[in-house]
């Protein structure tokens, strides 16, 4: 979440949480009684507001998913451009379960936010009080304007706080999904995903589930189609040239697409790379790999820290090879659970005992 702090006549943009491909943090130092009480009330309410949501009662097991027969599989970096949170390599396994072939569309949210009357994350007034517990500043002098964050490539600071920017609007008041309900839902948070998830029967893969996937079921590979990164334009939405300045659009987009127009992974999923980062369940660790803090047992929904993140996958639209190259199989971000992006998404998992 990025929020302003109005002090004198000077305005500063702070961002919380957000990911970025720049050089890993140290993880975050302890912090007080008051503040993780703070991030436990703000946390939990969300949780209970989506646990008292409906339930879709029609929704068809299966439909426009893949069922993926579960394995044991080495999960982690193994390429030059590895980042030090891919590391070490070490071998994760995963249950039989279905997983999304695109990630979830305007037109499926639209649905969702009719049915229930949910109120996304960057269509509410900024919680004031959070926002002090974090920072550590004063909560009268917060501005709770509704707004998100849009990308503005300045490289000072990728990204601009704009009022009035959500999921009908992605870059501000002024912009609109109307006639793309096949384009994926973005400016939504981790809590929006989980809400729309329980709606619909289902919920979010973790990141072994999408690692897996990503990789065809577990193979060595470096990207989801295979090693030859000469064949991306055929298969993921990214920038081509230089980062951010020249996008030389050889994938024939400027930004976001609409699903299901590159070709998909073997197994036949969609936008498993690329186009925009996807949400998973589990919270995110920058040395969790080397701590064995997922091994075989995910970290789901239950890190409440104040400072707590959610592990996001699959790179977006600007991501970019000599940059980040975030659409690698490998690629771990994050960003905090409240907040939205104009090139972050989600798509569903379901088990398949359920």
């Amino acid at each position: 979440m990025c929020f302003k702090i109005i002090k004198a006549s000077l305005t500063i943009c702070i961002v919380v949480g957000l990911f970025s491909c720049n050089k890993l943090k140290k993880p975050q130092s302890k912090i007080s009684n008051n503040e993780q009480i703070t991030a436990v009330s703000f946390h939990q309410n969300y949780m209970n507001e989506i646990e008292k949501l409906p339930i879709k009662l029609d929704t068809i097991a299966g439909k426009n998913m893949v069922l993926v027969s579960g394995g044991s599989f080495l999960m982690g970096g193994t390429s030059e451009q590895a980042r030090p949170d891919e590391l070490p390599a070490h071998r994760e396994t995963v249950a039989d379960f279905y997983i999304d072939i695109a990630e979830v569309t305007n037109a499926q949210f639209k649905a969702f936010v009719e049915a229930t009357g949910y109120v996304t994350t960057a269509e509410r007034p900024i919680n004031a009080d959070f926002i002090a517990a974090i920072s550590g500043v004063n909560s009268k002098t917060v501005d709770i304007d509704p707004a998100a964050l849009v990308f503005n490539g300045d490289p000072q600071m990728w990204w601009s706080m704009v009022k009035g920017a959500n999921w009908k609007h992605p870059k501000g008041p002024k912009s609109s999904i109307e006639g793309k309900d096949e384009y994926p839902v973005v400016q939504v948070s981790w809590y929006d995903a989980m809400a729309y998830c329980h709606w619909i029967g289902k919920r979010l893969p973790t990141e072994e589930e999408f690692e897996y996937v990503a990789r065809n079921k577990g193979k060595q590979i470096k990207y989801n189609w295979g090693d030859d990164f000469e064949k991306a334009v055929e298969y993921v939405n990214f920038h081509q040239g230089s980062f951010p300045s020249q996008n030389l659009k050889e994938d024939n987009f400027d930004g976001l697409a609409p699903v299901k127009s590159f070709k998909s992974n073997p197994l036949g999923l969609y936008d498993i790379g690329g186009n925009v980062w996807e949400w998973t369940l589990n919270s995110y660790f920058s040395d969790g790999y080397a701590r064995k803090l997922n091994f075989e047992k995910p970290i789901l929904a239950n890190d409440q820290s104040i400072h707590q993140k959610k592990v996001i996958r699959g790179g977006s639209f600007l991501c970019n090879e000599s940059y980040c190259s975030g659409y690698r199989v490998a690629a771990r971000m994050n960003s905090s659970p409240d907040t939205g992006l104009e090139h972050l998404g989600f798509r569903c998992v379901k088990d398949v005992a359920n």
